[in-house]
């Protein structure tokens, strides 16, 4: 299959603006309620985006949204989206014991199939929080039902970042463990550079992110995993103060230019849900392999 017409995943973190990582020391969650919440017209905004592109794509969604927007949890459903879960109140899988992240997970799948009326079958941890010293989140994510998690970001960061992990989907725990999709990455000069969505694809430039993108493609031939927050196509949001510079600067820049740049993206490339784009993975399990945590397994 040429680089060009490879299908590639679309994903969606859905969480309100102020239950970023970045809040957590301004925010606490027992204030959550009382903000005004901006995350149900958001998500519309997406949705309708999506829909004048003619893009489907995956919700990752927290159960404290599906608590209280059930009738936006269902709508995703009825729009052709794939729902799954983002956890329950964006806590870090990596500080969390494994029971008590059991129950987080277990609540947030309940919450969004009896909202949502279909079967969640991926989970993505808040922040990529999953890496070498929680491993054992895998076994208790299939365990609970999950078939697969888009929960490792392989590149370096202050906040989360595995970059030695495969970069191209596999599994972790061996052929009969959950399937684990990463952010995507391409190489330059032996390291992993992002490419797959998040706050990099509001800095760097459309014109060099579409390149790495390119780039990635013909060089491994492989489709993307990309993603982005409904509060990115929100330039209007409440500004929190007491912030450093460099979490403005995240937060924040070219919000005015998110929509826009969503646009070109999906005219560029093509798009869809993440159990679309790696079905045949999940119908099957890979042959086994001595080494699972070295070998990537092909999307296609």
């Amino acid at each position: 299959m040429m680089s060009s017409d490879l299908l590639n995943a679309m994903s969606v973190d859905v969480e309100d603006y102020f239950q970023v990582q970045a809040f957590f020391g301004q925010i606490d969650r027992k204030d959550w309620d009382g903000i005004e919440a901006r995350v149900e017209r958001n998500t519309e905004k997406v949705m309708a985006l999506f829909d004048r592109a003619g893009v489907k794509g995956t919700f990752f969604t927290l159960g404290w949204v599906a608590e209280r927007y059930p009738a936006l949890i269902r709508r995703i459903v009825e729009n052709g989206h794939e729902l799954a879960s983002h956890g329950m109140a964006h806590y870090r899988a990596d500080e969390q014991e494994p029971e008590v992240f059991r129950e987080d997970i277990r609540r947030a799948k309940a919450l969004l199939e009896d909202a949502g009326g279909a079967e969640v079958k991926g989970y993505r941890a808040a922040t990529f929080s999953i890496g070498k010293k929680n491993m054992w989140a895998f076994d208790i994510l299939g365990e609970e039902g999950y078939q697969y998690s888009s929960s490792i970001n392989p590149v370096k960061h202050d906040l989360y970042g595995m970059p030695d992990s495969p970069r191209f989907a596999y599994r972790p725990r061996g052929e009969n463990g959950i399937l684990e999709i990463p952010v995507t990455t391409v190489v330059r000069k032996g390291q992993n550079i992002p490419c797959g969505g998040g706050g990099y694809f509001r800095l760097f430039p459309y014109m060099l992110f579409r390149h790495n993108l390119r780039t990635m493609q013909k060089a491994d031939n492989q489709s993307a995993n990309f993603y982005f927050h409904p509060w990115e196509v929100d330039p209007d949001q409440p500004k929190v103060p007491g912030i450093s510079l460099k979490t403005r600067v995240r937060h924040y820049l070219n919000l005015g230019r998110m929509e826009r740049r969503l646009e070109r993206l999906m005219k560029d490339f093509r798009w869809g849900r993440m159990d679309e784009v790696y079905a045949d993975l999940l119908e099957k399990r890979p042959a086994p392999s001595a080494e699972p945590l070295q070998e990537a397994v092909p999307s296609r």
